[in-house]
This record gives structure tokens, sequence and C-alpha cells, in this order.
């Protein structure tokens, strides 16, 4: 039991050291210290309103082309459901509706991801990387000319990113360093055409009717677009070998 007792605490020691780690990287770079300086006593007030404690924080992002906004959801990691804790809009778009397909395209995607990577030395201030092509636009995409580097981040330009302001990055982004921080191993984000609402849904249908590939994602789009907005709880996402999605509460 002793023994026990002793190899549980190194690794609980080794966990803690590896999210800290991650935490103090990030705070070697001036943009972050410069995000937690301007940031950090709002981003405590919202989790605090909501009864939420930092060290237990789980996210989860959404966003929007139409309505161009991102949505931040948040919940303890006890909790069952997430709560909607800051909306932040999207400065600038490109492209139309339906999901990026090739390089160059200037389409943002659509679909099912998490942040990827963090990057506090980015051209746009601060960004958040997705970890697009994911398996399903590596199914349905042009083989060999996917393109790659899609981020959330500030300045407001774009190509196939979702940009909001360097004032709103700072914060996002030390939302995301503090889950991560507290042991979140991937922060979903779902991008959706608009918000799914049988009657937005409806005019997406009638408009695309004959494109078939836009079609089926926002069929599979719907189902988890739907599934949240019940239980506030994340779906069950999976990928099939046609590039579909297997998404289930």
């Amino acid at each position: 039991m002793i023994r026990f007792k002793i190899i549980a605490l190194i690794a609980l020691t080794f966990v803690s050291f590896t999210n800290d780690s991650f935490k103090d990287d990030q705070l070697r770079y001036s943009r972050v210290r410069e995000a937690y300086k301007d940031k950090e006593s709002n981003m405590l007030d919202l989790l605090t309103s909501s009864s939420i404690d930092k060290n237990n924080l789980r996210i989860y992002i959404r966003a929007f082309k139409q309505e161009k906004m991102i949505e931040l959801w948040a919940k303890n990691n006890s909790d069952s459901k997430y709560q909607l804790i800051k909306e932040y809009d999207i400065c600038r778009t490109s492209g139309k509706p339906g999901p990026k397909r090739k390089q160059g395209d200037r389409q943002i995607p659509e679909g099912f991801y998490h942040i990827s990577r963090f990057n506090p030395y980015s051209n746009f201030y601060l960004s958040l990387g997705l970890n697009y092509p994911n398996k399903s636009d590596k199914i349905l995409g042009e083989k060999g000319n996917l393109g790659n580097d899609i981020f959330i981040h500030g300045a407001c330009v774009t190509i196939g990113c979702l940009p909001i302001t360097n004032d709103q990055i700072k914060e996002l982004y030390i939302f995301c360093i503090e889950a991560k921080n507290s042991g979140q191993k991937k922060i979903p984000v779902s991008i959706f055409p608009a918000e799914l609402t049988d009657e937005k849904y409806k005019k997406l249908q009638k408009k695309y009717k004959s494109d078939s590939d836009r079609l089926a994602l926002w069929t599979d789009l719907k189902k988890g677009y739907d599934i949240f907005n019940k239980t506030k709880k994340l779906p069950n996402i999976g990928f099939l070998s046609s590039g579909r999605h297997y998404v289930q509460e």
C-alpha cells in the first residue's frame, strides 16, 4: 500500500509538472505575458460568475460563418454540462458556405476539429491552430492539395482562417492555455456554415440542393449542433471511411 501511494504521488507530481511547464513555456513570450496582464482578471471574473474553477477548466469552441461569431463554452471537469461564457466577433471572412476542399479555394473549413497548436509569435499576433485537414477532409478533399495552417487568430485579415481582433484573441488564447494547463488534452472546435436552426438549415438545403457534398456534411453537422443545443454535452464524433461522420448523443 505504501509503495502504491509513493508511485501515485510521483505520477501526480509528473502530471502537474508537465501541465505547469506548458503555461510556463507560453509565458516566455511577451505577447502571452501581455495577454495575461490585460485579460486574466476578466477571464477569472467570467469563470467565477459561472462557478467554474480555473484549475478544473474544460472548454469547447463553436464558430458560425454566416453570423461571424465564435462561442466559448466552459465547465468544470466534474460537471456534465457546458455553459456559454463569451461570444467573439469574427471580423472578416472569406469563401462561401461549405467545406474547404483544396488549397487556395479561400474556404473556411467546416466540420469537427480541435486546437492542435499554440503560436505565441504569430504574424497575426496570437493564433490557435486547428487540426485541418481532419480525417474527413483527407478523404473528401483534393488529394495532395488540401492546404493547411488554419487558425483562429488576431488581426482582421483572412484567406480561410477565423480572425478576431488582437484584443479578443488575448482573452481566448489564455482561456485555451488555462484549459490545457488544467489537463484538457484536446480542445474541440466545431465550425458551422451558420447556426443550424431548423429554419436556416432548410434554407441552406434549398439553396444548395444539387450539391451532395455540402448537403452530406451539413446533415452531420446538424446532428452535432442539435445534440449539443439539447444536452449542453459534446456529442460522440467518429469518422467513417466515406468521409461522413458518426454523430451520436
